[in-house]
């Protein structure tokens, strides 16, 4: 992958299946520290503790339509080769927390990408679920939430062509802000530069 947001999709598409009803989607960026960490949270079923020690390993996984789980592996090699980390925090019934840290300014740090096609993807492809992002950056904080726009919409589908029309326009609001908070690197197209 070559970019944080297909991570950050990897990982909550991850949360989608283990029964997550809410997935929390949070970025911190803070150049003066050299820091950039990611945050998926969720509600789902969670995993024991043996499970989320093994859950980064590149052959172990869950899943029984496949005898690999590169998703986690690939984020950890992600922080790592960035002077970072990977901690997975989980319990049974009680969710699961994926945290990645990253050296901010390291050269071999992958762009965050294209969030907004990232959220879209998620919150129209799974509509029942409720996706709150939050993009925190020295002196500026930028949230997107799944639950308004449902809200907003009433009893149409938030993956309808309003509710999807609905979607990229809120995207392009809320994102749009963050990249110009954060010189540009946020990309905010919702599927188109």
């Amino acid at each position: 992958m070559e970019e944080l947001a297909l991570h950050i999709l990897d990982v909550a598409e991850n949360s989608v299946r283990a029964g997550a009803r809410r997935v929390e989607i949070r970025v911190h960026e803070d150049p003066a520290e050299d820091r950039l960490r990611l945050e998926i949270a969720d509600d789902g079923c969670g995993m024991s503790e043996e499970v989320a020690r093994r859950a980064a390993d590149p052959f172990f996984t869950t899943r029984r339509d496949r005898q690999v789980g590169l998703g986690l592996a690939l984020l950890e090699q992600a922080a790592r080769a960035a002077g970072g980390c990977l901690r997975i925090e989980s319990a049974p019934g009680a969710g699961t927390r994926v945290t990645a840290e990253f050296r901010y300014g390291h050269p071999d740090r992958q762009p965050l990408g294209d969030i907004a096609a990232t959220l879209l993807a998620l919150a129209a492809g799974h509509p029942e679920t409720e996706f709150l992002y939050e993009h925190c950056t020295p002196g500026s904080v930028t949230r997107f939430g799944t639950a308004e726009l449902r809200q907003e919409l009433g009893t149409v589908p938030l993956n309808s062509a309003a509710g999807i029309r609905l979607l990229r326009q809120r995207l392009e609001k809320a994102l749009g802000a963050a990249q110009a908070a954060q010189g540009g690197e946020v990309r905010h197209g919702a599927g188109h530069d």
